[in-house]
């Protein structure tokens, strides 16, 4: 097991094998080079299931996106289905990369001497 930075809630870098993982479980997900978001599980979601209507059968008495506007992506832990993150999106925009660490400077701060060539 690596040196591991937790970076939010429920995700967490491990700065030695430069891994993401879930703060849960420890899963590795993807490289921290990489979006986080692409070793995850996915579940693109249509708004009215997240926010019912407040009269049944009525969408116009709805505080909910339009669905033909927003789509709910939901981001999972494939090992034990943690729910890392969620983000409101026009349908068919690309996954959003949200967090880029500097990885030398967070291996420079918490690893020092051994984040340098050749001694890691």
């Amino acid at each position: 097991m690596g040196f591991k930075v937790r970076i939010t809630e429920y995700l967490d870098i491990d700065l030695e094998k430069e891994m993401w993982c879930c703060a849960r479980c420890g899963y590795e997900l993807i490289s921290a080079r990489e979006n986080y978001k692409k070793g995850c599980l996915v579940y693109d979601r249509d708004p009215r299931e997240v926010w019912k209507p407040v009269v049944e059968g009525e969408e116009e008495y709805s505080l909910t996106y339009s669905s033909k506007l927003c789509r709910i992506v939901e981001f999972y832990c494939p090992s034990c289905g943690t729910l890392i993150e969620t983000e409101a999106l026009p349908p068919g925009h690309p996954i959003t990369h949200d967090i880029e660490p500097d990885l030398d400077a967070l291996k420079e701060r918490f690893l020092g001497e051994r984040a340098r060539p050749g001694n890691v």
